[in-house]
């Protein structure tokens, strides 16, 4: 049994699919951090009010008997908030997948066979489609 596991994990791919959603996992705590500790408050410091997550539009208040005050309130700033988290992290992403991944080669040359309009490579002397000669 712990053979035939083996084999899935490498046959399968699955390790090198739970390597990457850890160091995903980790990469999103460490981005998340840079959003949080570093962003914000920049963020904070240039609009007026302080702190923005808590920004919110009353809609009704009311204080009941032990004179407690409960809101009914929209609250945009952890909108905002959620945002500014979700385009710093996909910008991260962005960075180390340019950095870590090969570039794109050019696509081959290709030209369409003049009966069928099927797609062929350039160097083509005959469609792979309809058989017919291409000049």
């Amino acid at each position: 049994m712990i053979k035939e596991f083996k084999e899935f994990l490498l046959k399968q791919n699955a390790l090198a699919l739970a390597i990457g959603v850890i160091i995903g996992a980790a990469v999103g705590k460490i981005v998340g951090s840079i959003a949080n500790n570093v962003i914000n408050p920049v963020i904070g410091l240039l609009l007026p009010g302080g702190d923005w997550r808590d920004a919110k539009i009353v809609l009704a208040s009311t204080t009941d008997a032990a004179g407690k005050v409960s809101e009914v309130a929209i609250g945009y700033g952890q909108l905002i908030g959620a945002i500014v988290d979700f385009v710093i992290i996909a910008f991260v992403v962005f960075l180390i997948a340019k950095a870590f991944l090969p570039k794109p080669g050019e696509a081959p040359k290709t030209k369409a066979c003049p009966q069928c309009l099927e797609t062929v490579p350039a160097a083509a002397t005959r469609c792979r489609a309809c058989s017919q000669p291409i000049p």
